[in-house]
């Protein structure tokens, strides 16, 4: 089946074509860890956790990058203020540093509770300071870039397709309220690469140029690139990076290598509330933590974001949520139910994955993560009474592999406190005991045992436990 995406850069809807055949490497703006992360964010990381199960469903081998920025962002917007990070240290009485680490580990709790898969790769900025150096004199190197008492600062007069991927007129945009003032400018719109002359700033580190920090666009361009190289398949991102950011690294991208970085760019469009976008610097909005003191399952909130078109948004409210809940609710009856039924079932050979719903769900799903008519398949599967319970149940936990409600641990106990690794073997498992595969399934349980954990089963449900 051939994937289309929607790719910013054309403004049109595109088929998928990887520059290694069966492989596609994707690069994420990540969080930047000073505060805690609002449903917001995680909207977006919930966007591209689907597309990278989805490119794995329909027989893709996935390389995803996410970058995590610990340095050099500003408070508002429009790059200006007082450094996030900073603020967040003395909000807290914390350092930087401390800061970082805090809600660096609250992420990734966050990914875990909504059951994000964790990239591949997480590369942190100021652990890539030399890469970043390295970027910004390749950039001056080729004549993009000249020097301010600010910084270094990219010559966008130099990239005559500057405004080309955000349709910007120039003349008619308030710099103030995009980039960061420096009189010092030949032109407004130019942004620095690296800054310098700032005394008071806490994170510094030497370069070419003098003791300084990294500009706010120049980490993901040097990161990307590091991991996935010069040209790779699929850059994402919030609506929000497309004047500014994902056009300050397109204009990077050129500098150094001339070409753009990414063939293709997708952007989730925003959670919002009802009174508009949610943002940490607008003070709005709840956090996935409050959810989860309002007694939430996190995972009502991912079935509520698979309600909804990634590019459409979602315009979130509490009653959004519970009513999501009741439809997890209803899948997960429809899974206990159906697996006390299906072992009833004498014969492997009478359960199988119906292939007529697969196909729809795969076209949905390749037509630009269509994920409301995906979800839809879903429905009208699971109620299909023409199609045997059995079937149903193991239709529904393949489905589960892009879904990712955890669906096929519906009545086990004990499993969010194993390893992730421990966890896919213990579903890989339960899916051959649906299908009475049992000779699959004791290899397994066995293999289990030995990486220390025990699989005690009990009827239609099942226990883990450590050996000892």
């Amino acid at each position: 089946m051939k994937m289309r995406v929607y790719n910013t850069a054309s403004r049109r809807k595109e088929e998928l074509r990887t520059i290694r055949k069966g492989k596609v490497g994707i690069y994420s703006c990540g969080p930047t860890v000073y505060w805690d992360q609002h449903i917001g964010n995680m909207y977006a990381f919930l966007s591209w956790d689907v597309l990278n199960w989805v490119l794995k469903y329909i027989g893709y081998e996935t390389k995803w990058v996410m970058n995590i920025t610990d340095v050099g962002h500003l408070t508002s917007d429009n790059d200006t203020g007082e450094d996030k990070m900073e603020k967040g240290a003395k909000r807290e009485g914390l350092t930087v540093w401390e800061i970082a680490k805090k809600y660096e580990k609250q992420f990734m709790e966050s990914l875990e509770l909504l059951n994000i898969e964790k990239p591949d790769v997480f590369c942190r900025a100021t652990e890539h300071i030399e890469e970043q150096i390295r970027l910004a004199k390749r950039i001056e190197k080729n004549g993009f870039s000249y020097k301010t008492k600010t910084g270094l600062v990219f010559d966008t007069e130099k990239f005559k397709d500057y405004a080309k991927f955000a349709n910007l007129k120039l003349e008619k945009l308030d710099m103030g309220n995009r980039v960061e003032v420096d009189k010092g400018k030949k032109h407004e719109w130019d942004f620095l690469l690296w800054v310098t002359n700032q005394p008071d700033h806490i994170m510094k580190w030497d370069s070419p140029w003098g003791q300084g920090f990294p500009g706010w666009h120049i980490e993901c361009t040097a990161m990307s690139t590091k991991y996935l190289g010069e040209l790779f398949d699929i850059h994402t991102g919030g609506m929000e990076h497309i004047p500014v950011h994902h056009t300050n690294e397109i204009a990077q991208g050129y500098g150094a290598f001339g070409k753009m970085t990414a063939n293709y760019w997708m952007h989730n469009a925003w959670l919002s509330l009802k009174k508009g976008k949610m943002s940490k610097s607008g003070g709005g909005g709840y956090t996935v933590q409050d959810l989860v003191k309002q007694g939430f399952d996190l995972l009502a909130l991912r079935y509520l974001v698979l309600m909804s078109h990634y590019r459409k948004g979602l315009i979130f409210s509490i009653e959004s949520l519970k009513a999501a809940k009741n439809g997890l609710e209803k899948l997960r009856d429809f899974v206990k139910k159906s697996k006390v039924e299906s072992r009833k079932v004498k014969s492997r050979a009478k359960i199988k994955i119906n292939e007529k719903y697969k196909k729809l769900f795969i076209e949905k799903l390749s037509d630009d993560l269509a994920m409301p008519e995906a979800m839809a398949i879903v429905w009208k599967m699971v109620k299909d009474e023409s199609v045997s319970l059995g079937d149903r149940l193991v239709t529904l936990m393949d489905f589960d592999r892009v879904l990712g409600l955890n669906l096929v641990s519906v009545g086990e106990r004990g499993i969010e406190s194993v390893p992730e690794e421990i966890k896919k073997m213990i579903k890989d498992r339960e899916e051959f005991r649906l299908a009475q595969n049992w000779k699959e399934a004791d290899r397994l349980r066995d293999l289990i045992k030995k990486k220390g954990f025990v699989v005690e089963d009990a009827g239609e449900k099942y226990r883990i436990k450590r050996v000892g």
